[in-house]
């Protein structure tokens, strides 16, 4: 009798994974669980708490509760909201621009230099702007890299100048000119309210009035920043989080070796 109930009573979950109607993964196979931070502009109560679950349920997420809410300050709300999302996404229709070159170890990309331009490459980065942060470009410019890869100052083939940070796009391009720069890398932290966009169009755009755009490898790289995004702004490549010195390498000097050959 006992078993009979549970097995009445017991929900049947859906294990089946559907590619054309994608869901996040919780606990079990399209269950769409999901969990969402906010701050709302109110006072931390019961009133913060009800319009965190309006929020959410107009977000798509059913049955939503907050699982965690704390007064960040006076007149501020911190909410964290979990739930299950109803939207689906057709994975199978996703198109997205990357950078498509395998990437070489450093004793690889320091021989394929030598092999194909049989120089040092000089590559130029900074944090420009008004970005005072130099995380992004120190991890691929200085010498220790991060997470187990060197950065371009340890490459025997590149001459890499890491000019740091808030530098104003008209004194970046006056040393890549100064250095004969190949490659300019620009790091790109700070993005609110798309301030991001704007620096990096204008450094665009005052290549092009100098002459100076098609005469070196422009890459862009920072949290939001996507391959498809730095073309859409005129960069020859983006890279975003989870890439390295080694990546940028292999796509500055394969690029430059397919320019020489056109």
């Amino acid at each position: 009798m006992g078993g009979g109930l549970y097995s009445t009573n017991k929900k049947e979950f859906d294990k089946d994974l559907d590619l054309t109607k994608l869901k996040p993964y919780g606990d079990t196979m399209n269950d769409g669980k999901v969990q969402v931070s906010l701050t709302l502009p109110v006072e931390d109560g019961d009133k913060a708490v009800e319009a965190a679950k309006i929020l959410a349920k107009k977000m798509g997420l059913e049955d939503p509760s907050v699982a965690y809410h704390c007064a960040l300050d006076k007149g501020f709300t911190f909410c964290v909201v979990y739930g299950s999302l109803t939207h689906t996404v057709d994975y199978t229709s996703i198109q997205v621009q990357t950078v498509d070159v395998h990437t070489m170890d450093m004793s690889e990309v320091n021989e394929y230099i030598k092999d194909n331009i049989k120089r040092k490459v000089v590559v130029v980065g900074a944090s420009t702007g008004t970005d005072a942060h130099t995380v992004g470009i120190d991890a691929i410019m200085n010498m220790k890299g991060f997470a187990g890869h060197y950065g371009l100052e340890r490459y025997e083939m590149i001459e890499a100048h890491n000019l740091g940070s808030q530098v104003p796009n008209e004194e970046f391009i006056k040393k890549a000119i100064e250095f004969k720069a190949d490659v300019l890398l620009v790091s790109q932290t700070v993005t609110q309210k798309n301030i991001h966009i704007q620096n990096l169009t204008e450094l665009v755009e005052l290549l092009e009035a100098e002459g100076l755009r098609d005469k070196v490898i422009l890459i862009c790289g920072g949290p939001r920043i996507t391959h498809e995004l730095a073309k859409e702004l005129g960069y020859d490549a983006g890279f975003g989080p989870g890439k390295y010195a080694d990546d940028v390498a292999t796509f500055a000097i394969t690029e430059i070796v397919k320019r020489n050959k056109q």
